[in-house]
């Protein structure tokens, strides 16, 4: 099957929505946690976020123009200046998938999806009680991207809260966390560990 640029525009918005959200591959299922100075919580399923950095430590997500309407994810971020990340695992996936609906300002998706808030060491944003592998993070700036008035969102890591199972030599074992990935619109997979190889250096290539 081949699809062309034309066919691509010709395809009605659900269908160009799962097909290209889903060409990159599985990518990370995340939930994130906000919540407004007047203390109303929002958590929102996420499969755009990404690593920018080691040093400072920062993780970027990709959220849609921020218009009126724009989602409450990002409005919290930009009024409180934190939020959280949170891994999702098979337990409760199909409570984090449905996050996804237009909530009102005034309805938490926490109560709503039966997910449970958490607050660790005075962060100034909910976690996720279920997931059990989850970051804390603090917004640094935004970054308009002109093509198609989406926003890049980044934020510095603060508290990292992992399995201490999922640390091994050094290492974050994903499958040890029982994370899952993300596809399309509404495909969720588990992640299986194929194999570990060394970090790369040129005199060190094996021969193929």
């Amino acid at each position: 099957m081949i699809y062309t640029k034309n066919d691509i525009n010709q395809l009605d918005r659900i269908a160009r929505l799962k097909i290209i959200n889903s060409v990159t591959g599985i990518k990370p299922a995340n939930l994130i946690g906000t919540i407004a100075d007047k203390g109303n919580t929002n958590l929102a399923v996420f499969s755009s976020i990404l690593h920018l950095g080691s040093k400072p430590a920062l993780l970027g997500f990709v959220s849609r123009p921020l218009t009126k309407n724009a989602g409450h994810t990002c409005r919290n971020i930009q009024e409180n200046g934190y939020y959280t990340i949170n891994h999702i695992h098979p337990e409760f996936a199909k409570n984090a998938h449905y996050t996804s609906a237009k909530f009102n300002q005034d309805m938490s998706e926490f109560k709503h999806c039966n997910l449970s808030e958490e607050y660790i060491n005075g962060f100034k944003a909910p976690f996720v009680k279920e997931s059990t592998f989850k970051m804390g993070l603090r917004f640094k700036e935004a970054l308009d991207i002109k093509l198609n008035g989406t926003v890049l969102f980044i934020g510095e890591i603060e508290i990292i809260i992992l399995p201490n199972n999922a640390f091994l030599a050094g290492e974050i074992d994903l499958e040890a966390t029982n994370g899952v990935g993300i596809s399309g619109l509404n495909s969720y997979y588990s992640l299986k560990k194929i194999a570990s190889y060394p970090f790369v250096r040129l005199n060190e290539i094996p021969e193929f």
